[in-house]
């Protein structure tokens, strides 16, 4: 907290902490108007709530975690996606926080508000997902280890610790996490006066709280043949013989103008070079680049090499917003700040109205960007009502993890009866490529009359080789808006007899 006994701290506190609590208020009520369901993924976290663990599949347990706590009062979708705008606002604070002890109460008001209206902070706060925590706890982490020079004796050390817990959350919200341990690393090789901070004690006391909080997670991986990290590893998607995708580079290159800000990123890019070339960066400059660059170096290098995500940049978000806030301020440039804020609260404005009225993302020409936010609910009522009407189904399948994702979370009531058919997946290849797959596979056991149902019409008749007797396809189609629409097909398959898998590709044989 800035000190009571300076007027202006306190006043940017005060504004500050009114802008946040103003904006999650917006962002609340957005989430609870909203029409739009629940993104497969986001379901997806919902099904691991259900069963508390240190570790998932493909994530760190802290998303599902927090959506545990949430739907304590029920599950709908306000309910599963309530913690993504509180983090969120906890994240914008921690940046007042953060700048306020780097450059002072102007430039530290300056950032929290330049944060606040993001456009990828817009799409984290109204989607529950993995950014949102690891944001929160990176941002009080690394307010801790600057607040580490002003302290002594005890009290330096109990801040070390806690610097070392809420990193090991942030590494129980997503692996991204190491970009501040790279950072810390950085920081410690190239400033002297930082180093000699550290003692043996300290570093003791936060790489202990550390593995301690982390512990669980690498437990439960150990137990599961590190499935998390192996998944994580997976994604990077690195093919030896093809190692050069300038296209991809730059199709990442341009996103980061659409979830950083144009201005901002742009500032970001050029004043790093900038200052560092003219030797100008001061002791704070030097410390939050340590935290920024190489997120996005390393990003961008993943990006020519295979692909990356536009996200993937996000635990760069903070340092890198309070770094153009105050070049922007000390270069004089309040123009550019302000044309930033503008034009950013302005897209800003618009994204929470397409969120609560996405009739008018489909006049704008913008539906296109919520289609995976609807239909599941039909498709899945389709599904749920055909098995209620035959009562020999003994399984339903479905072929894919989008749909069985959705089909859990919107067909929820119908599973929970004693005498629901149980949600399986149909395994298509030999081994199985993800957790619906994995956790779930369809099998002889229970798939004497089967309920299938196929997103991908190219696998219906895959679907239907792997049974002895199928029945009429039907075809379920849903729309999405005014042009767009999501098909399925679904039959009745009898005694499920898979065929032999090629053992090279692990795709079907023949029918």
């Amino acid at each position: 907290m800035p000190d009571p006994a300076a007027p202006s701290a306190l006043a940017a506190w005060r504004m500050a902490l009114w802008i946040t609590v103003a904006l999650t208020a917006v962002r609340l009520a957005a989430i609870f108007i909203t029409p739009l369901e629940l993104y497969p993924d986001e379901a997806q976290y919902w099904l691991w709530s259900r069963t508390l663990d240190f570790g998932y599949y493909s994530k760190p347990p802290m998303v599902a975690w927090s959506i545990w706590a949430t739907t304590l009062g029920g599950d709908s979708e306000p309910m599963v996606r309530l913690s993504a705008p509180l983090f969120q606002a906890a994240t914008a604070l921690g940046v007042f926080v953060l700048a306020r002890r780097l450059y002072g109460a102007q430039i530290a008001l300056a950032a929290c508000a330049l944060y606040h209206v993001m456009p990828g902070v817009q799409l984290s706060s109204a989607v529950v997902a993995t950014d949102a925590p690891l944001l929160a706890c990176l941002t009080w982490a690394l307010a801790l280890y600057v607040f580490l020079p002003q302290t002594e004796g005890r009290r330096r050390l109990v801040a070390a610790a806690g610097a070392g817990v809420l990193l090991g959350l942030a590494f129980l919200s997503k692996y991204a996490a190491v970009y501040a341990l790279i950072g810390v690393a950085l920081h410690l090789i190239l400033d002297r006066d930082a180093r000699r901070i550290w003692s043996a004690p300290m570093i003791a006391a936060a790489v202990g709280a550390m593995l301690l909080v982390l512990a669980p997670n690498l437990i439960w991986n150990a137990a599961h043949g590190f499935a998390t990290v192996q998944h994580t590893a997976a994604n990077a998607n690195w093919s030896p013989g093809n190692l050069f995708h300038p296209g991809e580079m730059l199709d990442f290159l341009v996103s980061q103008f659409g979830v950083f800000g144009p201005i901002p990123f742009a500032v970001l890019v050029a004043g790093a070079g900038l200052m560092a070339w003219r030797r100008r960066l001061t002791s704070a400059d030097l410390l939050l680049l340590c935290f920024t660059a190489p997120v996005f170096l390393i990003v961008t290098l993943q990006a020519l090499i295979s692909r990356a995500n536009a996200n993937w940049t996000a635990a760069g978000y903070v340092t890198g917003v309070i770094l153009v806030a105050a070049w922007l301020l000390r270069w004089r440039a309040r123009g550019w700040y302000i044309a930033a804020l503008a034009t950013q609260g302005a897209v800003a404005a618009l994204f929470l109205s397409f969120v609560i009225s996405p009739d008018l993302a489909e006049q704008a020409g913008m539906a296109n960007g919520f289609k995976r936010a609807k239909g599941w609910s039909q498709l899945t009522e389709a599904m749920t009502d055909r098995a209620m009407h035959d009562l020999r189904i003994s399984a339903i399948a479905v072929d894919d993890r989008f749909m069985f994702n959705a089909a859990a979370y919107y067909g929820r009531d119908y599973f929970a009866r004693a005498d629901a058919a149980p949600l399986r997946m149909w395994v298509r290849t030999a081994h199985p490529q993800n957790q619906a797959e994995a956790s779930a596979p369809l099998s002889a056991a229970e798939a004497e009359r089967v309920l299938a149902m196929s997103l991908e019409p190219d696998f219906t008749p895959e679907m239907k080789a792997d049974f002895a007797r199928t029945g009429e396809t039907e075809l379920v189609n849903v729309w999405l808006d005014g042009e767009r629409s999501r098909r399925a097909e679904m039959f009745i398959g009898e005694d499920y007899q898979p065929r032999p898998r090629d053992p090279v590709t692990g795709l079907p044989t023949p029918p």
